[in-house]
């Protein structure tokens, strides 16, 4: 049975930074507010008015990963695409990238784990490897938040946190057993699906329903979270994942070369690092400078942790998320 590696991989973010200064224009918050909380110095922010959407961005970040794995668009023969922020309700944006790549009639599938998207469709991904079905695989997150934030005083709790951006891979089989993805968990935990959330429009509230109410104190299409809530849940998700990966491949903390946790926030980073005792070259944070990307932080991370030379071959990398669902999942993999 062939194992997965990580061909190729690549990313895209908007020229548009967005600071915390910048946002003290927009709503009532500080810099150093939004820097205690979550460590985020700045954010990319689509343009408004921009042509980019989730699927142009994924899209410039498969064109990356493609050519860094050394192949042509027409060498892949099936998508996995993972966004909380589709370029439409439907159809899906896999499909949309499948257009814009040019390739003919391949599969496309859509994943709709939000935090933990990537980890989840990286763990689908390598099932079909693993199965013979296919042999390269696209594997993308991206999102594009910007222009659904409550950017107000009323909403700075949530918007200040998000960010715009792409990242992807390309799965490829390879016999190596000395690489690739050694397993991957994924886990839910449904009942406290609505603490972090976007509650409507949904199937009992549709749009025809909110533009009727013009109700101004309805907010339900802005997303909601409970902060503390989730923060607490995630540093306890987020250990568990990682050591049940750990565990069942017969390795303690210390011999990850490399953790890349979802960019949620800063201060969960820091909490699981000291908690697992890693030094600071065993784990790479780039929320700082993009913010939280949901299903795009991992493979952006994953992208400009490699191209800095922090992950080399025979490193053994670890991937973690946590996110609405609540969802969590992590990938051990062999670099």
């Amino acid at each position: 049975m062939p194992r997965s590696i990580i061909k190729g991989i690549g990313h895209y973010v908007p020229d548009n930074v967005v600071t915390n200064k910048e946002l003290e224009s927009m709503m009532e918050t500080t810099d150093a507010w939004i820097q205690e909380r979550t460590g985020i110095k700045e954010r990319r922010w689509v343009e408004a008015g921009s042509d980019e959407s989730p699927s142009t961005m994924g899209t410039a970040a498969a064109r990356k990963a493609i050519a860094d794995a050394g192949l042509t668009p027409d060498d892949i023969d099936f998508i996995i695409f993972a966004t909380l922020s589709p370029d439409y309700y439907f159809p899906g944006p896999g499909v949309m990238v499948q257009e814009q790549l040019g390739i003919k009639e391949i599969g496309a599938l859509d994943v709709r784990n939000q935090c933990s998207g990537f980890v989840y469709s990286l763990s689908v991904a390598d099932q079909f490897i693993r199965s013979g079905m296919y042999k390269n695989i696209l594997v993308i997150g991206s999102e594009l938040h910007s222009g659904g934030l409550d950017k107000t005083t009323r909403g700075r709790g949530v918007s200040v946190i998000f960010g715009d951006g792409a990242g992807a891979v390309v799965l490829q089989a390879t016999d190596d057993e000395q690489r690739g993805i050694l397993s991957t968990h994924l886990h839910s935990e449904g009942q406290h699906a609505l603490e972090l959330a976007l509650p409507s429009p949904n199937t009992k509230h549709w749009v025809p329903e909110i533009m009727e109410a013009n109700d101004p104190n309805d907010i339900s299409y802005y997303p909601v979270m409970n902060g503390n809530f989730v923060f607490k849940h995630a540093v306890t998700r987020f250990q568990e994942v990682i050591h049940e990966a750990l565990q069942q491949n017969g390795f303690a903390p210390s011999d990850i070369d490399m953790l890349i946790p979802h960019q949620a926030n800063l201060r969960i980073s820091q909490f699981i690092q000291a908690k697992m005792k890693l030094r600071d070259d065993q784990v790479y944070n780039n929320i700082m400078r993009y913010g939280n990307t949901t299903a795009a932080s991992i493979p952006i991370a994953i992208s400009e942790a490699r191209d800095e030379g922090k992950i080399k071959e025979g490193d053994l990398v670890c991937m973690a998320a946590f996110g609405s669902g609540f969802t969590w999942a992590s990938a051990l993999m062999r670099w």
